[in-house]
């Protein structure tokens, strides 16, 4: 799941374009997903079970045409968060991530090992 605040106006960051990248064996970046966070700020199931499998991630988050859209001129273009994920096995990861038009902050919650998955 995605999670992602607006920190200027203390709401959740609705209409908020993300896209999911995996990074290739040539070292290039592969379009997985795509969505838009919903009024709560959210994105669910961005990528399916199959889809997430071991590997580099990339999360890219549109940011200046959300804060263009409010009348504010940010500093990024978008913001980036790159991870490992399942490299120790199955787990569900949470992204959250906290913005404002010159700054941001991120963390993720990652769970045990899924039953059933190595």
């Amino acid at each position: 799941m995605v999670k992602v605040l607006d920190a200027v106006r203390g709401i959740p960051a609705a209409k908020l374009p993300v896209k999911v990248f995996k990074k290739s064996e040539d070292k290039g970046w592969d379009l997985v997903s795509s969505g838009i966070t919903s009024a709560e700020g959210e994105i669910h199931n961005l990528v399916i079970e199959e889809q997430f499998v071991e590997g580099i991630y990339k999360l890219e988050f549109a940011t200046k045409p959300f804060w263009s859209k409010l009348g504010l001129s940010p500093f990024h273009e978008y913001v980036d968060v790159v991870f490992t994920a399942n490299d120790a096995g199955h787990r569900h990861y949470t992204i959250a991530v906290l913005l404002t038009p010159f700054s941001f902050s991120t963390t993720a919650v990652v769970s045990d090992l899924k039953e059933g998955h190595v």
